[in-house]
């Protein structure tokens, strides 16, 4: 298998990893009574202490160098809480309120708010490729939320406020740990984000009754902590060895896919035309930030997309 191959195969999984524990999510939501914020805490704390052991035994220094540094300590404390908690509560929420599928759709909304972010800090306006993809992200929403109608909403408010939560939460885990990932290895920032994250939220463990859970939903508690935490993590992160970042924003596709098979087969989860279209409309934008149209303009000389 070359390098190519194996780096799509590695993000291919890591994010099915992702999509089959959005359905487990929202299965366990659906038919027990285990409550969001204890289900996030065990998944953060669970991945946390096992990613960070992983770290201590494979690459001790950088571990280290992470937490000795006042700054990045400081980063670090920022990213776990305002970007790794936040989304992780958010997303979970989204899928309590909703479905997987749709609440793994919303979320990719974020490139949306990184343009805006961007756009506004560093005081440019957003290129035409960008307010391209933030007008189909839009007209993607708006398929979504309201099924095609203009007088009704499909989805309850409250899902899509903590929809849209979710994915400006996503923006914020994209940008804030940017400054150590350029220096330390992605599964160092990730797995001390998520035990400082585990740590934060762990008195619900105890203040919050244990849900009553049959094995079989133990078995898709325990996934959710090790296969669609830490392990989709590990895959994914890795693909990136071998594969351009786009190729694998490209590929995180299939996580709202897995997420969308699954839910509809199993948990019976009906999607409408217009959810479809919708679903398929913000997806799209992913698709049309990861293309290195820059790139393309150089290569066939078309200035005007420079």
């Amino acid at each position: 298998m070359n390098k190519r191959a194996k780096g799509i195969l590695l993000a291919a999984s890591g994010a099915s990893l992702w999509g089959i524990s959005g359905a487990a999510a929202q299965y366990l939501f659906s038919s027990t009574d285990i409550s969001n914020t204890w289900l996030v805490g065990l998944r953060l704390l669970g991945a946390g202490v096992l990613l960070t052991l992983w770290c201590i035994l494979k690459q001790p220094q950088q571990l280290k160098a992470v937490v000795t540094n006042k700054r990045d300590l400081q980063t670090l404390f920022l990213f776990a809480i305002l970007g790794m908690t936040n989304s992780q509560l958010t997303y979970f929420l989204a899928i309590k309120y909703s479905n997987a599928p749709t609440a793994t759709v919303i979320q990719y909304l974020q490139p949306v708010f990184i343009i805006i972010w961007l756009a506004l800090s560093t005081h440019r306006w957003p290129r035409r490729i960008d307010c391209f993809s933030i007008a189909i992200a839009l007209v993607g929403t708006f398929f979504l939320a309201t099924g095609g109608h203009l007088d009704r909403l499909t989805l309850t408010p409250v899902a899509l406020f903590w929809g849209i939560w979710c994915a400006g939460a996503a923006a914020l885990y994209t940008l804030l740990p940017r400054p150590l990932l350029s220096r330390f290895d992605a599964l160092t920032v990730c797995g001390l984000a998520m035990l400082i994250s585990g740590v934060l939220l762990s008195p619900s463990l105890l203040l919050i009754p244990a849900p009553h859970l049959s094995l079989f939903s133990w078995v898709l508690v325990a996934y959710i902590v090790i296969g669609g935490t830490m392990f989709s993590y590990t895959l994914f992160l890795q693909s990136i060895r071998y594969i351009s970042p786009a190729a694998t924003g490209i590929l995180s596709a299939f996580e709202p896919l897995v997420a969308t098979i699954l839910a509809v087969t199993l948990l019976g989860t009906q999607l409408t035309w217009a959810a479809v279209l919708g679903s398929l409309l913000i997806l799209f934008t992913t698709v049309l930030q990861a293309i290195p149209f820059r790139k393309l303009a150089v290569f066939i000389h078309w200035p005007h997309l420079r």
